[in-house]
């Protein structure tokens, strides 16, 4: 433990009173640019010699650099800095630099993007009947390459681990190998992207080596570039509002003529301080396809993004992309030599370099290739990457592996990542068990708190046979509840398994089915039964089987027999609370543009797309002692899309009962509201209603909507993430056929229930949407906190 702190420790990042080099180039030229003037806070600190050098001290973060003939730029302070000068044209640079003043976007530059969007889909590769390309892509954490001298130099004069060598591994020795002789972390990758109109998208993971790990985070392998095959931020309608952007020039690029468009970010704060550009976009002036994007931190040495096309087939194609991006600053402290004011601190920057080669188009189309889900893993073991590598290796990328994978078998750093590959699924992976993050803790308007446990052993048990159990217990109503299963799985390509289990447990009355959503999903109707008190106790086992035909399409048949008694005061028809009920239960999960990839822990939902349907079709049987004979259909439609207007999303969803069943077999209608309260405030729910009330409504059929409008404005209050606002239309309608068939107090609902409501995402900069929501309709009152309500979400639970 002491070892891992000490390493912690040595990469916290303090900046003080530093002595600091700045070296100052041609963005183009790479030469030096001499008599640069570096300030800070309007104090000159000094100008930089023939070698565009100068060295300098100062307690400032941030400092101010300034040259005749170009762009004033803005840096970082760190040991070592290396900023590159865009120069001025005298003409353009005037013109754009008064609009800049009046801080409004060129007019022509705002033409040529809406040329870009609305030709985007057609410039695509996907709008061909098919093709393929391969990819490498690398990835590093390192510390910037012009630091490493005076790193290495550092390190040979300093003593820190000296008084530690006798107890600690960690010493100077291997410390040097760490910092100065490898990488901080390397992670290669090569892939085969398959496309067909007819087939869809494949895409074969060649190989691939994560520095440290012997097992790869499965969704980490899987992750997509940014601009391979989406509409780039910068180009998006809906974020105009964060950029400015202006026409600056018409160049030629690989025998094509380009327009130059150049952005910043909308600034703030100082805007005399910011740069005059973040970045610049280049456009073929005769397809209006995107040929290059530049990208840099608002101070150029903290980063740049460049991502350049290559046009093929008539299509732009990404050819390459590379980025720098400062994580932060690696702190050694000279008090260690002796000395007492100085501190060194040296850049740490994450690196990518990504290239894209074999392009053909098109292809012949075996379905075969197309089989199975969206990401096929050929290797993982990083054997054939020297097959697809652009560039061979340094000897410190080399070196990377070797040092970082020993200490990663030191560190355990394995065990790390698999419990992060597991949060990812809402499991906490201890060795050959997963628990479940969603049981630990849960809240309900009958149980009060209600404590779980939930174990399911993994792969490292058995890849065939995972036996799992659960138990928890309601403070409120002082029970225990368990449960206990068998999964079998018949292949390890895909889901398909075999399940049986029994159960004795409590749940909400007419709640509509979840089997097969996603743990975002799930955890979305966490608060959906805050103030639902009608719940019902049910005992009995089941035997299931799941099957995942496609990568889009699962199916799953379970049969049950279970003993079911009402919780609350409830008579059916006169026979009493407590009923025998043997069913069958057909659910279908419907999501052909959404992709997964197969681990050894299961299929793993890479990215959700929309549209989705979800359909369960349940059969109760009067055999083996059954009471009833009811047929219950309910489905659940998901859909997102982009206009000119913004993002409009909605879910449409419904049920009916056919046949005689008691009232939790029917559906309430989803109400979060309490009736006892003078505030309406609860947490969003999947399918809830923020200002109706809960467990008061029941219908044996109903339809619901809910749409969503995320709104084309886009802004900051303050802090780093982007704010928006969603606008929210809710509405339920059903009817109850036999009312009189449940001896208990409630009511149906027949009329149109609507509430309308306005989301703040990203309320304040922070990772929380607020919601604030006003009922409207038949059922709207004269008192307004009945009316009223606020509902509160995590961002990460999105749409």
């Amino acid at each position: 433990m002491k070892k891992g702190l000490l390493l912690f420790f040595f990469l916290i990042c303090f900046l003080g009173y530093s002595q600091s080099k700045i070296k100052i180039v041609d963005d183009t030229s790479h030469k030096p640019i001499s008599n640069a003037k570096i300030s800070c806070d309007n104090q000159i600190l000094g100008y930089t010699n023939a070698q565009g050098v100068l060295e300098f001290k100062t307690t400032c973060k941030s400092i101010d650099i300034e040259a005749d003939a170009y762009q004033a730029e803005t840096a970082s302070v760190d040991s070592s800095i290396e900023v590159s000068m865009l120069k001025k044209t005298s003409k353009i640079t005037t013109s754009i630099e008064t609009v800049v003043i009046e801080d409004k976007s060129d007019p022509r530059a705002l033409e040529i993007l809406k040329k870009v969007n609305k030709l985007f889909n057609q410039n695509s590769p996907k709008s061909l009947s098919s093709y393929s390309f391969k990819s490498y892509e690398k990835v590093s954490l390192d510390i910037d390459q012009d630091s490493l001298t005076q790193f290495n130099q550092y390190f040979n004069d300093m003593n820190l681990f000296k008084k530690k060598r006798e107890k600690d591994s960690l010493n100077n020795s291997n410390a040097r190998k760490i910092f100065s002789k490898s990488k901080l972390f390397l992670w290669e990758r090569a892939q085969e992207f398959l496309y067909s109109k007819k087939y869809g998208e494949k895409i074969n993971i060649l190989d691939n080596r994560i520095s440290g790990l012997k097992q790869p985070v499965y969704e980490m392998i899987a992750l997509q570039q940014s601009n391979r095959d989406v509409v780039p931020e910068q180009l998006k309608q809906e974020n105009r509002g964060l950029y400015r952007f202006f026409l600056s020039d018409t160049i030629e690029l690989d025998g094509r003529k380009n327009f130059v468009i150049r952005f910043r970010e909308v600034n703030y704060k100082n805007p005399d301080r910011k740069r005059k550009y973040n970045g610049a976009i280049y456009v073929d002036t005769e397809t209006y396809g995107v040929k290059k994007i530049e990208n840099f931190s608002k101070n150029k040495n903290d980063g740049i993004i460049t991502s350049t096309w290559v046009f093929y087939n008539n299509k732009w194609f990404l050819a390459h992309e590379t980025a720098k991006l400062k994580m932060g600053k690696m702190a050694m402290d000279d008090k260690d030599r002796g000395e007492k004011k100085d501190k060194k601190s040296f850049g740490t920057y994450a690196f990518l370099t990504s290239k894209y080669f074999d392009f053909q188009s098109p292809i012949e189309e075996d379905p075969k290739e197309f089989k199975g889900y969206t990401f096929d893993i050929k290797s993982i073991d990083g054997h054939s990457l020297e097959h697809y590598r652009t560039d061979p290796l340094t000897e410190r990328e080399r070196n990377t592996y070797k040092t970082i994978d020993s200490l990663g078998k030191k560190y355990k750093i394995d065990n790390k990542a698999q419990i992060i590959s597991g949060l990812l699924n809402g499991q906490i992976r201890v060795n050959s068990v997963d628990f479940a993050v969603d049981e630990i803790v849960n809240f309900n308007s009958y149980e009060g708190f209600r404590l779980g446990l939930k174990a399911k052993m993994n792969e490292n048990f058995n890849p065939y046979f995972s036996p799992d159990y659960y138990f928890a217990y309601g403070v409120k109503d002082r029970r225990w509840k368990y449960g206990m299963g068998l999964d079998v799985k018949t292949t390890l390509k895909k889901n398909s398994f075999f399940r049986f289990e029994f159960y004795d447990d409590v749940t909400a009355s007419g709640e509509f089915y979840r089997r097969l959503w996603t743990f975002k999903m799930r955890m979305m109707n966490f608060g959906n039964n805050l103030n639902n008190d009608k719940y019902f106790h049910f005992k009995g086992t089941s035997l299931s089987y799941l099957n995942d035909v496609t990568n889009g399409l699962t199916l799953a048949f379970a049969a049950r027999r279970n003993i079911e008694e009402a919780e609350f005061d409830y008579q059916f028809r006169n026979a009493g609370s407590s009923f025998k009920n043997f069913n069958t239960l057909f659910t279908l999960k419907y999501s052909p543009n959404s992709t997964n990839i197969m681990t050894p822990q299961g299929k793993s939902l890479i990215d959700q797309k929309y549209p989705e349907l979800y359909f369960n079709y349940e059969q109760s049987y009067k055999a083996l002692g059954g009471n009833f004979n009811y047929s219950r259909f309910d489905a659940l439609f998901l859909y997102n899309f982009k206009t000119p207007i913004g993002t409009t999303g909605f879910r449409l969803y419904g049920g009916m009962v056919l046949g005689e069943a008691p009232i939790w077999k029917n559906f309430t209608m989803n109400g979060l509201a309490s009736p006892g309260k003078d505030f309406n405030f609860n947490l969003t729910s999947f399918l809830g209603f923020a200002t109706l009330e809960g467990g008061k409504y029941y219908n044996d059929r109903f339809v619901a909507y809910y749409f969503t409008h995320r709104l084309p404005f886009y802004f900051k209050s303050f802090g780093h993430n982007v704010s928006s606002f969603d606008f929210v239309l809710r509405g339920t309608i059903g009817d109850m056929k036999h009312p009189e068939y449940h001896q208990f107090k409630f009511k149906k609902l027949d009329h149109l229930y609507q509430e309308v409501g306005l989301e703040w995402n990203n309320f304040l900069s922070s990772y929380f949407n607020l919601g604030f929501f006003y009922r409207v309709g038949y059922y709207a009152t004269p008192n307004f906190k009945q009316n009223f309500a606020i509902q509160f979400k995590l961002k990460f639970l999105e749409f």
